[in-house]
Parts: structure tokens; sequence; C-alpha cells
């Protein structure tokens, strides 16, 4: 088994297609997504149809909240989701995508289980909501109760901050692993792959892995940040602190 897996593309045309272009290139052929493919960036449809392409997807809480409402959003990115909401329901119903999208993430599952392998967006807990961020190796009661329920491997995204976390409370960012691969071993790991449309380790390029049975590797991408942060500006409903913080990777 050889996998992408791709999360919080956020709507980055420009960063998705890159990152598609990089899984080619190394003759990967299975993608499988773990959520937020829209919220912030200025192209939900076009990713939205990317996404469609995929093997498989996850729920994510930005899709979510396209879907229903935004909840604890902060105002810049609730501004963004009901922007998001216009353009999936542009054309209505002289437009046959737009039914397509709607019903394509109207059906994505919450987490899937496959073996010794689970997938979710945010954590095997809550798997639409809930952040574990490197800092929560501190906070044992959390981790054992997350890894409680993973059955070995969890693949997850929403903190757009990779790197793999092991059942003995450790992390490890994606920057800091020789050759940029994590061996899978015998602990129980959740592996975070970070972001394909708005990273947050202070690495602007974007962030997916590639998993095989005996390893996890991180590949960075870049792409063109510069078209990206000016059609986000261009965009009144669009925050530019969205645009400005893509270059920063924050």
């Amino acid at each position: 088994m050889k996998r992408a897996i791709v999360s919080d593309i956020h709507g980055n045309l420009e960063a998705l297609t890159a990152v598609l272009a990089d899984i080619a290139s190394i003759g990967v052929s299975e993608i499988y997504c773990l959520g937020d493919i829209v919220g912030y960036g200025p192209n939900p449809r076009e990713c939205v149809d990317a996404a469609r392409r995929f093997d498989f997807c996850i729920l994510g809480n930005h899709d979510q909240a396209a879907l229903f409402d935004p909840e604890g959003f902060s105002q810049g990115a609730e501004r963004a989701i009901f922007w998001t909401r216009e353009q999936l329901e542009n054309g209505g119903d002289t437009d046959p995508e737009v039914a397509k999208r709607w019903k394509f993430l109207c059906e994505l599952p919450r987490t899937r289980m496959e073996g010794d392998w689970m997938y979710v967006h945010g954590s095997a807990r809550n798997p639409l909501n809930e952040y574990v961020f490197p800092e929560d190796i501190y906070n044992s009661r959390k981790l054992e109760r997350i890894f409680s329920i993973i059955p070995k491997y969890c693949l997850q995204g929403h903190t757009h901050v990779p790197g793999v976390f092991a059942d003995d409370f450790s992390f490890i960012a994606s920057a800091d692993l020789e050759n940029n691969r994590y061996q899978m071993g015998q602990r129980k790991l959740m592996v975070n792959v970070g972001s394909v449309g708005q990273p947050r380790d202070g690495d602007s390029r974007s962030s997916y892995v590639v998993v095989s049975d005996e390893e996890v590797e991180f590949r960075r991408v870049s792409y063109d940040i510069a078209a990206t942060a000016a059609k986000i500006r261009a965009i009144d409903s669009l925050d530019n602190t969205q645009a400005d913080r893509l270059s920063d990777g924050r």
C-alpha cells in the first residue's frame, strides 16, 4: 500500500495543483483527503471538483460549516464561510455541478477505518473539531484517552502543523525528521499530515504525506503564493490576513 494523504486545502487551487503534480511525479495514484477542502481560500468550487476525483475524503469542520453554519469561528473565518457558500450556490438549478458539489459534501463521512489505519480530520476522539497540538505532549491524560481509541495508526489534519505523535507522549515535527521519513514500527502513532492550502509551522510550502506499511514520508511543495494572495485580496468578503499569512506559513 502506498497512498498520498492531503488535508486542509482551504480553497487554495494553486497549492492543490502543485501538490497533485508532485503526487503524480512520484507515481502515487491513490489519494485520500482529511477534510477542510473549503474555507479561507478563493477557489472553493475548483477545489471541491478536484476532491471529487480523489479515492476518499473525510468531512472537515469548514466543510461542515459551509453546509450548515459556522460555530466558534473567528470573524474572518465566518465571513469566508458565508462567501464560500455563495460560491458553491452560484449557478443554482441551471448548473448541474452545483447539486453534485453539495451532494459530495453532504455525503462526506467523519471517519474511516481500514484495519490498523484510522482517518479523521481532527482527532480519534472528536473527528471533526478536536485539535491535537504539539504542546499536548504535556497533557498526558488527553493523549492517553485519544490513543486508547486508535487501532494503531491515525492520520489527521486540522492544526496545519505536520509531525508524528507516539503513544509515549512524544512529538517530532516533520522538519526534524531525517530524510523527512518516519518508520512506522510497533508503537501507536498519530500522524498530522499538515496543510496543503495554509501551512502553519513556519514553512510556507504545502505539506502532505505518502504512507506505506513501513513508513510515512512528509513532502513539501512550493506553489505560487502571490497568485493565491492576490485572489484573496481582490475579494472583499475574504480577510486580507488570510493572504498575508500564506507567505509566513502561520
